[in-house]
């Protein structure tokens, strides 16, 4: 098994102040051995996306619950593919408050997986291992 961990963003886009949720999966995450790097709340695209690129992590994960992911979730996807982080080359996967009519759109648009309220983080944690698991690089 590689040495390598599995490094994941978290953040909060947007001007939503409310990040106990992010802060819950952060941790979980953190406590299954992955390396976590949660860069708080109120991040603009570009902020993430230069975090992503700055700290080269495998997965972003981000959360709302202001309900405005249609309009930032994209935001953020062109931010990391201006920084030539395409959305194949990382696993994007979101949670919080998303309509369940909005979660076809954001999968078409990179978003591997949309977890609402309720969901158990040994399901976040398990999606990612498996997503790492596939991986050609082998890196889990």
């Amino acid at each position: 098994m590689p040495d390598d961990k599995i490094r994941v963003l978290i953040a909060k886009p947007g001007l939503d102040g409310h990040d106990r949720g992010a802060k819950v999966v952060a941790r979980a995450l953190r406590d299954a051995g992955m390396e976590v790097i949660y860069t708080g709340i109120r991040q603009t695209p570009e902020m993430i996306a230069e975090a992503a690129l700055q700290e080269d992590v495998d997965v972003v994960g981000l959360s709302i619950l202001s309900g405005a992911h249609m309009e930032l979730f994209p935001r953020v996807i062109s931010a990391l593919r201006e920084r030539e982080i395409a959305p194949d080359e990382v696993l994007l996967f979101a949670g919080g408050i998303i309509p369940d009519a909005d979660i076809p759109q954001l999968k078409e648009i990179g978003f591997r997986a949309i977890f609402g309220p309720g969901t158990s983080t040994e399901d976040v944690i398990s999606f990612v291992r498996e997503w790492a698991g596939a991986r050609p690089d082998g890196k889990a």
